[in-house]
């Protein structure tokens, strides 16, 4: 991944963050406090001095309430149908140097959320996860490789073509156990009436 991206990517999470906590009124200890990230890490982070991982990263997007893909978005970006190949942001993560692409269209007023993962052979990486309100709903379908999801107490070894549905409302883990790379979608929708 191209340094100038990383460094523009990496200043608009910052803005982001910025912006998602200021339009809640939280302060940087009520964030903190609400997704477990220590004040000092926001403020870092905030600032553009830290590259976060993709599990504080997650710890923030569900202290605001928002989807991950929504620290990624370029403020202010026009809602358009189309997301094209040349334009969807990649985002590597510093601890397991799996690589995120947003795939789809950017401000877009949809439920749905799709993410291709580029995911390193051996990699692991791990979520505390907790039920959200509203709920979130993940489909992960292998395309290339096998990975291992662990979701609380069950364990799910997924093979090329596999796809495992789920509520995000336990801690999580994904693994690649191979010494090849895997490559899978992330489909995510969130509920916007409770079950019935």
């Amino acid at each position: 991944m191209d340094d100038t991206l990383a460094v523009s990517l990496s200043d608009r999470i910052a803005q982001n963050l910025r912006e998602l906590r200021a339009a809640r009124g939280l302060s940087l200890d009520e964030l903190a406090t609400q997704c477990g990230v220590s004040r000092s890490m926001i403020s870092l982070i905030e600032r553009g001095e830290s590259s976060p991982t993709a599990v504080v990263l997650e710890k923030l997007a569900t202290g605001l309430g928002v989807a991950l893909a929504s620290l990624f978005e370029a403020p202010g970006a026009e809602a358009a149908p189309v997301s094209r190949l040349a334009d969807q942001l990649l985002w590597r993560d510093p601890a397991s140097g799996y690589v995120r692409r947003n795939v789809s269209p950017p401000s877009f007023a949809s439920p749905i959320q799709i993410v291709e993962v580029a995911f390193p052979a051996g990699a692991r990486v791990s979520y505390e996860t907790a039920a959200r309100t509203p709920r979130v709903h993940q489909q992960v379908w292998v395309l290339e490789g096998s990975i291992a999801i662990a979701l609380g107490d069950e364990r799910h070894r997924l093979n090329a073509g596999d796809c495992l549905a789920m509520v995000l409302d336990r801690p999580m883990s994904y693994h690649n156990p191979t010494r090849k790379p895997a490559r899978y979608a992330v489909v995510i929708t969130t509920e916007t009436a409770p079950w019935r």
